[in-house]
C-alpha cells in the first residue's frame, strides 16, 4: 500500500491523492489535473480503478472528465453529488468499505459542513485506522469554510463528532496545503500556543511550494489547531462574541477566520 501525496502547484494549493495498491491497481482522490496523474500511473504501470471525488467544488473534480477518458475508471462520490460531479458510476454511502488489499481499506464518512455532498475516508490498514483524507473538511491546522454551499454549525457536529475523536497516529491528508496560514491564524488566537509556534518556525524554513509538504497527525492537531481547542481560556476569552458552548466557540472562530 503507497500514498502519492501531488500537490498540484496550483493558485487554490490544492492536494490530490493516488492510493496505490497490489495487482497495480490505484485509486484518485480529487484529482486536479489529469496529467499529473497519468505522469505516475504510466511508468508504473497502474490501472486507475476509480476516481473518488470528496465533494462537487470543480478544483476537486477537473481532472474527472481527462482521467476517464485516458484510462476508462469509474467516478465515485457522495450520493448528494448527483448533478453537481457528472458522470459519477457510484454513489457512495456513510459506513461503506472500500477493499484496498488484502488487510486494507477505507471507510466512507459522511461530513457534510462544507458542502451538503461531502465525505471523507477513512483509511485502515492491519493494524487499525491509518490515515483520513479529508477533502476540505479539515485542514491541517484549521477546517473548511462554510460560505460555498455549506453551514458552519453542521460543520462543527462534524467534526467533533466523527473526527475529533480519531486516534493520536491517524494522519491527515487534507484537500489543501493552508497549513502555515492556519498556523498564523490559532497563534492570532493562542498567542501562547508553544506547539503552533514552534511547528510554524520549522516550516518557514521550508519550500512553501515544492513537492514535499508537512504531514501532521490527530494528535499534533489537537494541539495546533484551534478548532481542535475550543476549551482554551485563551481562545474563549478572545472572542468577540458571548459563548457558552464548544459549539458557540467554534462558528465564532470560523466567523473570524472568514475574515481573517
Amino acid at each position: 500500500m503507497k500514498i502519492h501525496q501531488i500537490y498540484t502547484h496550483s493558485y487554490l494549493r490544492n492536494f490530490s491523492y493516488l492510493l496505490q495498491f497490489k495487482g497495480h491497481k490505484a485509486i484518485c482522490v480529487d484529482p486536479w489535473s489529469e496529467d499529473q496523474i497519468l505522469k505516475i500511473l504510466g511508468p508504473s504501470k497502474l490501472d486507475l480503478v476509480a476516481i473518488i471525488n470528496t465533494h462537487e467544488h470543480g478544483d476537486h473534480t477537473r481532472g474527472n472528465e481527462g482521467l476517464k477518458k485516458a484510462t476508462g475508471c469509474q467516478v465515485w462520490a457522495h450520493a448528494n453529488a448527483k448533478g453537481k460531479i457528472q458522470d459519477i458510476d457510484r454513489y457512495l454511502e456513510a459506513g461503506e468499505v472500500v477493499t484496498l488489499e488484502e488487510a486494507w481499506d477505507m471507510t466512507v464518512l459522511d461530513t457534510p459542513g462544507h458542502t451538503f455532498a461531502h465525505l471523507c475516508l477513512l483509511l485502515k490498514g492491519p493494524h487499525g485506522p491509518s490515515a483520513l483524507f479529508s477533502g476540505d473538511t479539515l485542514f491541517n491546522a484549521g477546517v473548511g469554510n462554510c460560505y460555498n454551499g455549506g453551514d458552519s454549525e453542521i460543520l462543527y457536529e462534524t467534526v467533533s463528532k466523527q473526527l475529533y475523536g480519531l486516534e493520536d497516529e491517524v494522519v491527515l491528508y487534507p484537500g489543501h496545503e493552508y497549513l502555515e496560514n492556519n498556523l498564523r491564524f490559532t497563534l492570532d488566537r493562542e498567542p501562547g500556543n508553544r506547539e503552533a509556534q514552534a511547528l510554524l518556525d520549522e516550516i518557514r524554513e521550508e519550500n512553501p511550494d515544492g513537492d514535499e509538504h508537512r504531514i501532521c497527525s490527530m494528535g499534533l492537531e489537537r494541539k495546533i489547531n484551534a478548532f481542535f481547542r475550543l476549551d482554551s481560556k485563551d481562545i474563549r476569552e478572545g472572542l468577540p462574541d458571548e459563548v457558552s458552548s464548544d459549539k458557540e466557540v467554534f462558528i465564532s472562530l470560523r466567523r473570524l477566520r472568514d475574515k481573517w
